[in-house]
């Protein structure tokens, strides 16, 4: 269910990571109310709560199919957290309150019939199957199947999970058998034998254990978002990267729950030590093959350890109930630190290192003697990286400001010439040269040897003179308004509201050019949609957070868009620039579908026999265009190059898109 409805509304809300962690709150809150419910419900007694669970189970169908309405989409200048939340509980809140109370309920169910079986076993079981559904996911239903369909088949496996829980509720009540079990789970609503009450009052965990509880289910959640939003601010947001971590989280419960022996208790908290310091090191590490093997590696072991120890002070299954209530306190508690304190006090994205120290606290809180001290050595070691790290992410930045979006820091430069850098999370995106003589010249992945530098000198030399109408999705610093001439008109469409305010503030892209620009707050492509045809000459496509690449913007949708916004000579440039994603036959195949020809421009400033200035970055753009002539002008026939298709990738739709397959 959670990748579904996130794939589904991630690019209402420009493709960012942050709308993962934000239903990751949603999840995490609803799943404490479920909790909640079934340790209440608990008191009402067991033919009561049986009969409210099946009301309730019925009333979830009219949800059914889980599929949100295009009204929920935002218009731009909305607070994204409460409209996504508002959201999530419009079109999934029942049915995801009911699915989540099934593993507390029917535990509590089958303890009541069986008394002498420990049910807490079934919670490793359970999450088993939630794994096997997040891994089949991209593996095997996002390949073969498209949104709707998927949203249409969930649906109709919930309507028979109704059935099966509505006859669950009713065995589970139609005959009790005599014995304390019964009494015990039931005596809060029925009154049951005195004796069995007294003893599970007496066996009542303190409130203590009850904190711990919640502090150990928290530091894995916290652990969860942390890693999840520092792989997929750089790689892509999509829920194939999401699914990963979510998998190792699940799997921990699975295997700390299901058995004592597979928690490998001393071995475990060993690889703890090792680990958390040497992410702690990593933390700023822009290599893949690193980064992700390590946090994905390291987050398995945080869980491991936070949930193997949640599993060695379990209660007595009379407890099971508020068990799971503390542990769903503390995941609620750990999404909301993350997904929204963390944007609105951090300036930076700080939450990760922030949580290895309190992970590395973990040892010598569950240490003891000598082991004690090593694990307080950890403590120290991690703490001095960590504050290494979060200084030189900071040091030198004339600004760093965040927002939903992400965050956006810019630095100073002072030799061999004053140049002011624009990051958006690790990634440099843009920047100006501070002198009088040369602040208004693109630089960076714009300069007159990039895709854009060559198609504009093209378009100028066809037409001496002819005012142009240029579209730009994403606005970073500004650098392509230095294309603009007097006539002109550039419209630039940004869904960041501190990009924009920066790039007014620190940049002069935008005051400077003679052309007549604006700015358009919301996102590229909802934006679009809005609107009456433009008639650019110009689109280009470069929205990007961090490394990361909204997917929705190369689908097949997003491309027939494009066309109707451009002349029928206009062109549209993708920047294709990544480390990780080949987004080039993806362009490729949407160009072909509409008759268009697509090629790529690879500029290189390293190899300029004139020397290369730090200010200019190697980059990948890619121009889709009907006009021939514009192609074999001299600007471009020198420089364009034929991509190659691949005839076995199927078209990327926004029903229907897999990273799998164009992962470099």
């Amino acid at each position: 269910m959670q990748p579904i409805i996130a794939k589904q509304i991630l690019p209402w809300f420009g493709g960012s990571a942050a709308v993962w962690t934000t239903c990751l709150v949603f999840f995490q809150a609803v799943l404490l109310g479920g909790y909640a419910y079934a340790d209440l419900g608990t008191r009402l007694g067991p033919r009561r709560q049986a009969m409210l669970h099946v009301v309730l189970l019925l009333a979830s169908c009219a949800f059914l199919p889980i599929l949100a309405s295009a009204g929920w989409k935002p218009q731009g200048d909305e607070a994204p957290v409460g409209r996504i939340l508002l959201l999530l509980t419009a079109t999934i809140g029942l049915p995801y309150f009911l699915l989540s109370t099934t593993t507390p309920l029917l535990q509590s169910w089958y303890w009541r019939r069986f008394s002498r079986a420990v049910p807490y076993r079934l919670f490793a079981l359970s999450n088993f199957a939630s794994l096997l559904a997040l891994l089949g996911f991209p593996l095997l239903l996002e390949p073969a199947l498209s949104l709707p369909q998927l949203g249409w088949l969930w649906s109709g496996l919930y309507a028979g999970l109704v059935i099966l829980c509505a006859a669950t509720a009713w065995n589970s009540v139609r005959e009790i058998p005599a014995g304390s079990a019964a009494a015990v789970a039931g005596a809060a609503g029925t009154g049951g034998a005195h004796a069995g009450a007294e003893a599970a009052r007496l066996a009542a965990p303190t409130r203590g254990v009850q904190l711990a509880w919640l502090a150990l289910s928290a530091l894995g959640s916290v652990m969860l978002l942390a890693v999840t939003n520092h792989v997929t601010q750089n790689i892509s947001s999509v829920p194939f990267l999401w699914v990963l971590p979510l998998s190792l989280y699940l799997l921990s419960f699975i295997l700390a729950f299901d058995h004592p022996r597979w928690y490998l208790r001393m071995p475990l908290l060993a690889l703890l030590g090792v680990l958390t310091p040497w992410m702690a090191w990593e933390i700023g590490s822009l290599h893949l093959a690193v980064a992700v093997p390590l946090y994905f590696s390291g987050l398995f072991v945080a869980c491991m350890v936070s949930h193997g120890e949640l599993a060695r002070i379990k209660p007595d299954p009379a407890h099971l109930t508020r068990f799971y209530l503390m542990m769903s306190v503390g995941g609620a508690l750990g999404a909301v630190l993350v997904a929204i304190a963390a944007p609105l006090l951090l300036p930076g994205y700080f939450e990760l290192g922030i949580a290895l120290v309190l992970l590395a606290l973990l040892l010598p809180l569950r240490l003891a003697g000598a082991l004690r001290w090593a694990g307080a050595a950890v403590v120290v070691a991690t703490l001095a990286l960590v504050v290494r790290g979060a200084y030189d992410y900071s040091s030198g930045m004339r600004v760093m400001e965040r927002d939903f979006y992400g965050v956006v820091r810019t630095h100073d430069h002072l030799n061999p010439v004053p140049y002011r850098a624009m990051y958006h999370g690790a990634i440099m995106h843009g920047g100006q040269l501070l002198g009088e003589t040369c602040k208004n010249t693109p630089a960076d992945y714009f300069g007159p040897t990039s895709g854009y530098g060559r198609l504009f000198a093209a378009l100028r030399e066809a037409a001496p003179g002819q005012p142009r109408n240029i579209g730009v999705i994403g606005l970073g610093a500004g650098v392509i308004a230095a294309y603009g001439h007097a006539g002109d008109v550039m419209v630039f469409y940004e869904i960041s509201p501190r990009v924009i305010d920066i790039a007014r503030r620190d940049y002069t892209f935008l005051a400077d050019t003679p052309a007549r620009v604006s700015v358009v707050l919301g996102d590229g492509r909802l934006s679009l949609e809005r609107e009456a045809p433009r008639g650019y000459d110009v689109l280009g496509i470069d929205a990007f957070s961090g490394d990361s690449i909204p997917m929705h913007l190369i689908t097949r949708e997003a491309m027939a868009l494009y066309a109707r916004h451009i002349k029928p000579d206009g062109a549209i440039v993708f920047q294709a620039t990544n480390r990780y994603v080949d987004l080039l036959p993806v362009i490729k195949r949407l160009a072909s579908e509409l008759g268009m020809q697509a090629v790529l421009v690879s500029d290189s400033p390293d190899e300029d026999p004139q020397g290369p200035g730090y200010w200019r970055s190697s980059t990948d753009q890619v121009i889709v265009t009907r006009n021939a002539a514009l192609l074999a002008s001299r600007w471009l026939r020198e420089a364009a190059e034929p991509i190659q298709d691949r005839p076995a990738l199927p078209t990327f739709t926004d029903a229907h898109h897999n990273l799998l397959r164009i992962l470099k």
